[in-house]
Order: structure tokens, then C-alpha cells, then sequence
């Protein structure tokens, strides 16, 4: 599989950030327009968290709470997980699925250059089955060549 810098290479690098002294609402706004499922918060230049869908819903909606009265800084995840762009993509899989998150933050020389979802991951991943489908068909039909190009 890719590394994850070739993978960002290959998508939009438009990142989406908030500030924590933001209101939750605000960052549901973001979230909403932008149809993303987590934003970076970011103070200044350095990332302090990252908010997701799931943590408006879980630490505001369900007790109730008031998305325009809250801060960012209260409602974010502050332990955020990270790659780096050196990376195999698949160590982003791996640690989505054991850590059961769906957004990881790219960090180079504490620097975010990137955000991989896990919509992400299964978009290459199916790219990549379908390349190796296409290669092994041609293999198992004769036309494979050795530069991986079918022959005629």
C-alpha cells in the first residue's frame, strides 16, 4: 500500500481548523458546510485537539446541552492521535480500527500537512484491490507482461 504522503499528495490538502475559544456551534457550522465528519482545532499554528461529529453528539446533544454556550476546548479530544506522512496507509487503517476513530490528523516536525478518514482509507483500499484484480486477471488470462502491461 501507499505511503500516507503519496496518499495526500493525491486528495485535496485544503485542511479545516477552529480555534478551542469557538463555540461548538460554530464548529457544527464548518462541519455541516464543508460535509466532514471532524475538524482540526488549532491554536495558532499548534494542534490542541480535534472535534468530531461523534463528540458534539455524545458530550453535548445527548446531556442536553446548549451547542452556542459550549467551547471547542470542552468538548474536543485532546489526546489526538497521529500519523506521519512517511507512514504506510495502512497503519492509518490499523489504528482507526483499534482505536476506534474515523479521523487522523498528518503531522510533520509538529506541523499538521494532513487529515486522512477513514472514508479515505477505504477509497484507496479499493483502488489498490481493483488494480491487483485487474493485474491478476491479466496474469490468469495470458495477456500479462512483465512490465505489467497486456500484451495484444
Amino acid at each position: 500500500m501507499i505511503k500516507v504522503r503519496e496518499f495526500l499528495d493525491s486528495k485535496s490538502n485544503e485542511l479545516f481548523a477552529i480555534s478551542p475559544d469557538e463555540s461548538v456551534a460554530a464548529a457544527l457550522a464548518i462541519l455541516s458546510a464543508r460535509r466532514i465528519g471532524a475538524v482540526l482545532v488549532l491554536d495558532g499554528t499548534r494542534l490542541v485537539g480535534i472535534l468530531s461529529e461523534r463528540d458534539c453528539a455524545i458530550r453535548v446533544c445527548m446531556p442536553g446541552l446548549q451547542a452556542g454556550t459550549m467551547r471547542v476546548r470542552e468538548v474536543m479530544t485532546a489526546a489526538v492521535l497521529s500519523v506521519g506522512p512517511n507512514q504506510p496507509l495502512e497503519d492509518c487503517m490499523q489504528l482507526m480500527i483499534e482505536r476506534d476513530i474515523r479521523h487522523v490528523p498528518v503531522i510533520e516536525h509538529e506541523r499538521v500537512i494532513g487529515m486522512i478518514s477513514i472514508g479515505d482509507v477505504v477509497k484507496e483500499t479499493l483502488k489498490q484491490q481493483r488494480w491487483l484484480i485487474g493485474q491478476l486477471q491479466a496474469y490468469i488470462g495470458g495477456t500479462y507482461t512483465s512490465a505489467g502491461v497486456a500484451r495484444s
